[in-house]
């Protein structure tokens, strides 16, 4: 399944080379997709590759071949909404909650995450006071923090966070990651719990707390 800004650029990719037989340039993408910098279609680029809906050709300059279209489109959640409806199992004092799951959320590069009409059903003990979502983790960015691919991660509402805090961050309005805060002046770093990994630095302008992380799930 695509995010929402991978379906509208492969569907503008496939819609161009339809009329032109020419790929779109990056500045194009960008435009289109209304993104900050190309390092955003840079990324998409990348994720529609590595999921087999694009190849790039070689020796051909800003040369795409679109491989295959997907089934049905999806939509972008914005993860600082607050659900519209959270169904308790007890209205008074409920030992067991609905939280919405929104998805896949990167631990590795940033990617968007996927709204969905699925909830998990928890303990309120776990969870403790305030708005919580869930999102299933994708990637092993994370995993010297104990967060696997796979996992669930629990998540408080917020629009800030600590240093040293793991958070959902929305980099350039776009993709969503999950990673640990580091505030430097206006400076944002998002350090993985991984070496492989290399920390991303951006402006803080560009970064958005979504919520911090509170507890994570993991079927086994």
């Amino acid at each position: 399944m695509l995010t929402a800004k991978q379906f509208e650029l492969l569907r503008f990719i496939d819609e161009r080379l339809r009329k032109t037989g020419v790929s779109p340039s990056f500045e194009e993408m960008k435009a289109a997709l209304d993104l900050k910098s190309k390092s955003g279609v840079h990324r998409l680029v990348s994720a529609l590759e590595e999921r087999k809906f694009i190849r790039r050709l070689a020796n051909r300059a800003r040369a795409l071949e679109v491989l295959r279209m997907p089934e049905a489109e999806v939509r972008k959640v914005d993860f600082g909404a607050k659900p519209k409806s959270v169904r308790a199992a007890n209205d008074s004092e409920p030992d067991i909650v609905d939280i919405p799951l929104h998805g896949r959320i990167a631990a590795g590069q940033p990617i968007e995450a996927l709204e969905t009409t699925e909830t998990l059903s928890l303990p309120t003990s776990l969870l403790g006071k305030g708005d919580h979502y869930a999102l299933e983790v994708s990637g092993d960015s994370m995993i010297e923090a104990g967060i696997f691919d796979g996992d669930y991660a629990l998540i408080e509402r917020c629009d800030d966070a600590r240093t040293g805090d793991i958070v959902v961050a929305l980099v350039d309005d776009n993709d969503a990651t999950l990673k640990t805060l580091n505030k430097n002046g206006d400076m944002i770093r998002l350090d993985p719990a991984n070496k492989d990994y290399k920390p991303q630095n951006y402006r803080a302008s560009q970064v958005k707390v979504q919520g911090k992380l509170v507890g994570l799930l993991r079927r086994y």
